[in-house]
């Protein structure tokens, strides 16, 4: 699926949502939206990640600026989640078991 486009008129369609939406969640750096001879699209990769915008806001009631806050917060988790991994594979490298069974 990568670099697939979906039209961003047919997630609208299937989801049930506005297009203001996806706006929405544009100007806040939240999504991309191509734009290809006048018509909207959607990254297929990032459709899970416009889902969990979607249940945000919709489900949960968070305006747009706390989805930006979790969005960077849940970003910079996962970065730290690689790092940790990272540096545990490195150990193993060491061969530095006691260090692993502390983490």
């Amino acid at each position: 699926m990568e670099n697939e486009l979906l039209r961003a008129e047919e997630f609208c369609t299937h989801y049930n949502v506005e297009y203001h939406f996806l706006e929405l969640l544009h100007e806040h750096d939240l999504i991309e939206i191509v734009n290809i001879n006048e018509q909207h699209f959607l990254h297929a990769d990032a459709l899970s990640n416009v889902e969990s915008l979607m249940r945000m806001h919709y489900d949960l009631n968070i305006n747009l600026e706390g989805i930006d806050v979790i969005n960077n917060l849940l970003s910079r988790v996962n970065n730290m989640h690689q790092q940790i991994k990272y540096l545990e594979n490195k150990l193993k490298v060491y061969g530095d078991d006691e260090i692993l069974d502390i983490i």
